[in-house]
């Protein structure tokens, strides 16, 4: 008995003014009527559908698929093997196309959307974007690495390099307290390390004292972190995680 109009469209999840379409083009026409008049759609009709709908979601138009359809010689298989490879190009360019997105997604993980001229003015050979994917494997769903993300996604370049600027500054004062002798657990020293927490409070996200001792550790325990106290003075990294400890119980 084959299939109504109404029937192909449900199975197809098409409409049926599109099967009226194809039908009035040519590109579908039902392979029976009754003797009413209805159309009646049979098995091969299906399998046609089906083609026509590969074809379309491969970006074809209609009248390319109709002369696809209809070229002499060419069987079903012949249509499944076109469609395999063609799918195959397609799958090959979207996952290129991912893979771009990805690194864009990488590049803009802290919200650093600078340009690369900006990049190299704002943090010289410092590339923010280094450990951007281990940050994330770390920190990504906390609520300090989300609160990161929305702040940094709206920092210009003049924020970014007040950012970097408040940080040499810090850097600078450690740096000096070192060399001077002064003890970690020092007023001055402890208020560097103050001023230290509320600068990634005021630009990143709330950093409790228990967080800040956390960067603290990391600072000695990580060799690219520590690098960059231990390339201005050796010693120094071990020296700001003291600060940071003393601080830290001298709020608690």
């Amino acid at each position: 008995m084959g299939y109504s109009v109404g029937q192909l469209a449900r199975f197809a999840g098409v409409t049926v003014r599109t099967l009226h379409h194809y039908d009035e083009i040519g590109l579908l026409s039902p392979g029976e009527r009754t003797s009413a008049g209805y159309r009646r759609y049979t098995d091969r009709d299906v399998e046609r559908l089906q083609q026509v709908l590969f074809y379309r979601e491969l970006g074809f138009s209609l009248e390319e698929i109709t002369a696809i359809l209809d070229e002499p010689g060419a069987d079903p298989l012949t249509h499944l093997r076109r469609q395999h490879e063609l799918l195959r190009r397609r799958i090959g360019r979207l996952e290129a196309m991912a893979a771009a997105v990805e690194r864009a997604m990488e590049a803009h993980t802290m919200g650093i959307d600078l340009t690369p001229e900006e990049r190299f003015e704002v943090f010289g050979d410092f590339d923010p974007d280094e450990h951007a994917e281990e940050v994330e494997e770390r920190w990504g769903g906390t609520d300090a690495f989300e609160q990161s993300r929305r702040r940094t996604a709206r920092y210009t370049k003049d924020d970014w390099k007040t950012i970097t600027g408040e940080a040499g500054e810090i850097l600078r004062e450690f740096a000096a307290a070192y060399a001077a002798g002064e003890p970690a657990g020092g007023e001055r020293v402890t208020d560097t390390a103050e001023r230290h927490r509320a600068h990634i409070t005021r630009w990143f996200y709330d950093c409790s004292y228990e967080m800040h001792r956390g960067l603290g550790e990391m600072y000695v325990a990580d060799p690219r972190f520590a690098a960059n106290y231990e390339n201005v003075a050796e010693g120094l990294s071990g020296y700001v995680r003291d600060a940071i400890v003393a601080n830290a119980e001298r709020h608690a």
